[in-house]
């Protein structure tokens, strides 16, 4: 049997789910860490406080940045996704962010569990 692959668009996609999973993997703990001391913001109503914790965070460059390279990774995901098999794009991008998560997080000198707790 004879199959025609695309070997271009392979490597393609593979780069693309590459990416993706890096800007969505690494900059969740950076997101984390920017948006640290949100929960100390109190007001007396509703709206006040969502304008307070919006302008809270989106006036932390600590913040804005990682969230603008997180979101870059969500188009590059759109991207692929038009190209790549949804069965492959899915598993693997979700999985790979997981691990650069991981890794991010482990880098930043957060607790990411022992071995026995991460292989459960």
């Amino acid at each position: 049997m004879y199959y025609n692959y695309d070997y271009d668009m392979i490597i393609k996609n593979t780069i693309g789910f590459i990416l993706v999973a890096l800007c969505w993997g690494f900059t969740n703990p950076f997101i984390k860490r920017g948006s640290a001391g949100l929960e100390r913001i109190h007001r007396d109503t509703w709206f006040k406080q969502t304008l307070a914790e919006v302008w809270f965070l989106f006036t932390r460059w600590q913040y804005i940045i990682p969230l603008l390279l997180n979101l870059s990774g969500s188009t590059v995901y759109y991207i692929t996704l038009g190209q790549a098999d949804l069965s492959l794009a899915v598993p693997i991008t979700n999985s790979l962010t997981f691990i650069f998560t991981t890794f991010a997080a482990w880098i930043l000198g957060e607790k990411v569990g022992t071995k026995g707790q991460i292989l459960k």
